[in-house]
C-alpha cells in the first residue's frame, strides 16, 4: 500500500521518494534501515528534514566520534537452544565487522567481569511462570542480589525470547533490561521481545545493535545482518527445512491403553544433516482441515481469496494460508487485542480490560481461534485482515530418540498424540495428530535439526549418568544409551522411567531389558502409576533409592531430566533437594547451592517443556 500525504508527516516530494523506494527494498534492507534509524535515534542524532533525507539515511552521514574499543560480550540464557543459536549468529555477524566478540553461556560467565566490559548483549528466553532458564539463573540472581555492581560504564541491549500464549511473556528479558538500567547501564539499542516466530524481529534487533555499535566505536557498518546470513545459507535449517521421508510410523502403546504414542523413523539421506544426543527435530505441521473449514464458514470468508503470507509479499489462497502458515489453535492476548479491532463485542473488551483477575488467561485455556470468532462475532475483518492478526505457525520440537552413530542417515522420534475435550469440543495436537492419523511410510515431513548444547552427554565417557524421563521424556535417553552402546562408553548409567501401565505403556521395553542384560544400562527403575491403589511416580522411586542416588552424585554422576516442566520436573527437582538434605546432611539453603553448582558444572541438565 502506498504512503499517503494526508496521514503522514512527510512532504509530497518525500512521499514520492519513499513510494518509489519502499516497494523495491528487500527484507534485509528493511531490517538494516530499521536498525539504523533506531540507532541514530538512540544516539541523539536526529535525521535532517531536508529534501535529501532518503539519500542521507542510506549513505549515512559522517559522525565524528572518538575511537573506541571494538569489543562486545554476548551472553545467552537458553533452555532449548534457540537463544544460543541466535547468539552464535550475532557473534558471527559482528566478527565480520572486526569486533572482538566474547560469546558465553550465562552459566559460564563470571559476573565480576561486568566491570571490565563496555558492550553487553543478552539473548535470553523465559520459561514457565516467568522463570529464567536453568543456565541463566546464577547470573540472574547475581544481578538481582546485593553484590551487583554499578554499571555506569556499560552499554547493553537485550533480545528476549518467549511465547505470547503464556502470561509472563518475555518476563526474564524484561527483568534483565530493567535491572541493568537500574544499575546505571545505558541502552545500546531498545529491547526486542520475540514470539515463537523470532527470525525477523531478531534480525531487526541485530541490525539496530550493529549500527549502534559502529556509531559508538567510530566504525563503518556493512550491515550484513542476521537476516542476510539466514537467507544466504544453502544448508537445510529452520528457514530452509528438509523434506524427510517417513520410514516407519508405529504405535508404541499396547491394546487397551488410553494413550497413543508414535515411534517415527525419518530418512536424512541426501540432506547432509547430522545431530548429537540431546538435540531435537523441528517439524512444520499442517492445521486440521475440518477446523479450517469451520473458521472460514464462521466469518463467511472466501477460501480461494489470496492473502499475503510474509514480508516478501508471497500470496496463497486463504485456505492454504490457514493450513500451512498461520497458527489457529492457540489464543494469546496479542491475538485477542487485534481481534477486538474487528469486533463490537463488549464481552471481549471487558475481558481485555479485566485481565488482572486472570479472566483472560482462564478464557484462553483450551480454546482456539474458532471459539473466539464465535464468541466475539460478528467479525468485520476481510481475508487479509484475518491472517494479519495471526502469528506464524511454529514448528513443533521433539527430542531425538536415536543415535546418529548407530543410525546413520536416520532420525527417530517419540511423539505422544494429544487429544482431549474442552469447552464442548474435541481438541487435537496439531502435529501429533497429523503424525498419528495422516502420515504413513513414504510420506514426507518438512524438518530441521535443532541443536541443544544444554543437554549433552558428559565429555568423559567414564562419567556415570542418571536419566529421569517418564512418558515421552524417555526419547533422549534412548539416544543417550544407543550412543554409549555404539561408542563403548564405560560409565555407569541409571534410568528412571514411568507411565500409567506396565503392560501397555512401557516404551521400548525390550530394548531397555537387553541393555541391562548387556551391561550398557547399569540400573533400571520403573514406576507405573495406575497399576497400584496408590499412585507411584518416578520421584517416589528416586526417594526409595535415595542412598544409592546420593552416592552416584557424590561419585560425579551427571543428572538429566526430560519431560513435563509444570509437574514432573518440579516434583523431581524437589525430590532431589530432599535427597541432598536427607543423605548429605545439607540444609535447604546448602541443597539449593549444591544444585546451582551442578548446573554450573553441567551436571544437572533438563530438557523440559
Amino acid at each position: 500500500m502506498a504512503l499517503q500525504v494526508t496521514n503522514s508527516p512527510f512532504s509530497e516530494e518525500q512521499v514520492e521518494l519513499l513510494n518509489r523506494l519502499l516497494p523495491s527494498i528487500t527484507v534485509t534492507q528493511q531490517s538494516w534501515l530499521s536498525g539504523y534509524l533506531t540507532a541514530v535515534s538512540s544516539a541523539s542524532n536526529p535525521v535532517s528534514e531536508s529534501a535529501g533525507t532518503t539519500v542521507a539515511v542510506l549513505e549515512r552521514p559522517v559522525i565524528e566520534v572518538p575511537a573506541a574499543v571494538k569489543e562486545v560480550t554476548i551472553l545467552f540464557g537458553s533452555q532449548t537452544g534457540n537463544g544460543q543459536g541466535i547468539a552464535e549468529q550475532a557473534a558471527s555477524t559482528l566478527k565480520k565487522q572486526s569486533f572482538e566478540v566474547t560469546l558465553q553461556s550465562m552459566s559460564d560467565f563470571k559476573p565480576n567481569n561486568l566491570k571490565k566490559i563496555e558492550h553487553l548483549l543478552l539473548v535470553v528466553s523465559t520459561h514457565g511462570e516467568g522463570d529464567p532458564p536453568d543456565t541463566a539463573l546464577p547470573f540472574y540472581e547475581f544481578l538481582h542480589g546485593r553484590r551487583a555492581p554499578k554499571l555506569d560504564h556499560l552499554q547493553y541491549s537485550v533480545l528476549a525470547l518467549g511465547d505470547s500464549s503464556y502470561e509472563f511473556f518475555c518476563k526474564t528479558g524484561a527483568d534483565f533490561d530493567q535491572k541493568l538500567a537500574e544499575l546505571g547501564a545505558k541502552p545500546l539499542a531498545p529491547r526486542v521481545d520475540c514470539d515463537l516466530d523470532y527470525d525477523e524481529p531478531a534480525a531487526q534487533w541485530l541490525a539496530a545493535v550493529e549500527v549502534a555499535l559502529q556509531i559508538h566505536t567510530g566504525g563503518q557498518s556493512a550491515a550484513a545482518g542476521l537476516a542476510a546470513e539466514t537467507v544466504s545459507s544453502t544448508q537445510y535449517s529452520r528457514t530452509n527445512p528438509f523434506r524427510a521421508e517417513v520410514l516407519e510410523n508405529i504405535n508404541l502403546n499396547g491394546r487397551g491403553s488410553n494413550k497413543e504414542t508414535r515411534h517415527l523413523e525419518l530418512s536424512l539421506e541426501g540432506s547432509g544433516l547430522e545431530y548429537k544426543p540431546g538435540d531435537s527435530v523441528g517439524i512444520f505441521p499442517e492445521n486440521n482441515s475440518e477446523l479450517i473449514d469451520e473458521i472460514i464458514k464462521s466469518g463467511n470468508w472466501n477460501a480461494d481469496e489470496t492473502v499475503e503470507i510474509n514480508a516478501q509479499g508471497e500470496r496463497r489462497a486463504l485456505r492454504v494460508a490457514l493450513q500451512n502458515h498461520f497458527e489457529i489453535t492457540v489464543l494469546t492476548k496479542p491475538l485477542l487485542e487485534k481481534l477486538s479491532h474487528y469486533s463490537e463485542s463488549e464481552q471481549l473488551k471487558s475481558l481485555l480490560h479485566a485481565d488482572q483477575s486472570g479472566d483472560l488467561r482462564n478464557y484462553a485455556e483450551g480454546r482456539d481461534l474458532l471459539d473466539a470468532l464465535k464468541d466475539f462475532g460478528p467479525i468485520s475483518a476481510n481475508e487479509q485482515q484475518l491472517v494479519s492478526i495471526l502469528r506464524k505457525l511454529p514448528a513443533r520440537l521433539y527430542s531425538i530418540a536415536s543415535s546418529f552413530q548407530a543410525n546413520p542417515d536416520e532420525v527417530h522420534l517419540t511423539i505422544g498424540t494429544v487429544r482431549y475435550e474442552a469447552h464442548g469440543r474435541i481438541r487435537q495436537g496439531v502435529c501429533s495428530v497429523q503424525c498419528a492419523e495422516n502420515i504413513e511410510p513414504g510420506d514426507k515431513l518438512p524438518i530441521y535439526i535443532h541443536k541443544n548444547d544444554n543437554f549433552r552427554l558428559p565429555e568423559n565417557p567414564r562419567t556415570p549418568i542418571i536419566m529421569i524421563g517418564p512418558g515421552t521424556g524417555i526419547a533422549p535417553f534412548r539416544s543417550f544409551i544407543e550412543e554409549r552402546s555404539e561408542t563403548g562408553a564405560e560409565g555407569k548409567s541409571w534410568l528412571f522411567f514411568g507411565d500409567q501401565h506396565y503392560v501397555t505403556d512401557f516404551y521400548y521395553q525390550t530394548e531397555w531389558q537387553n541393555y541391562v542384560k548387556d551391561g550398557v544400562l547399569t540400573r533400571l527403575d520403573v514406576a507405573f502409576s495406575r497399576d497400584s491403589a496408590e499412585k507411584v511416580y518416578v520421584q517416589h522411586r528416586m526417594k526409595e533409592s535415595s542412598k544409592e542416588l546420593y552416592q552416584w552424585i557424590e561419585e560425579g554422576a551427571s543428572v538429566y531430566v526430560c519431560g513435563d516442566e509444570q509437574n514432573m520436573a518440579k516434583d523431581v527437582h524437589h525430590a532431589l533437594l530432599e535427597i541432598l538434605q536427607q543423605e548429605g546432611g545439607k540444609s535447604p539453603e546448602e541443597a539449593e547451592q549444591f544444585i546451582t553448582r551442578l548446573i554450573q558444572e553441567k551436571r544437572y541438565q533438563r530438557d523440559v517443556y
